[in-house]
């Protein structure tokens, strides 16, 4: 049940936002071994945001999942930032990603808890 959310200060087109829907949903699903099938992933563009203490392009992405493999997150980092720099020209230093390992008690689905 992994959950990607990226925010960002900046805007994104729709046939790019559909770019990081896509290629982010593949990433984080193939990177923790879940299916695809339950992969959500959702974009916040024009988000009032700062970096460092300073403006412009910046990004945020928080993945939350049941079951993180911490030997998995560095190469998932590093797959994101690329994609978020070649869809939205982020630099990968003016972005954060944090991952979020939540008890299988803790995460709802179809109106029950899965733990």
């Amino acid at each position: 049940m992994p959950y990607l959310n990226i925010q960002t200060n900046q805007s994104i087109s729709p046939e790019s936002q559909d770019k990081l829907l896509r290629d982010s949903s593949r990433i984080v699903a193939n990177g923790l071994g879940k299916s695809e099938e339950f992969m959500m992933v959702s974009i916040k563009d024009e988000t009032p945001m700062m970096f460092g203490g300073q403006p412009g392009p910046t990004a945020f992405l928080e993945i939350k999942s049941v079951g993180i493999p911490g030997g998995k997150t560095k190469d998932i980092c590093r797959a994101l930032c690329d994609l978020v720099y070649s869809v939205a020209e982020i630099p990968p230093e003016r972005v954060y990603v944090k991952f979020n390992d939540v008890q299988r008690s803790m995460w709802g689905w179809k109106g029950d808890m899965l733990g």
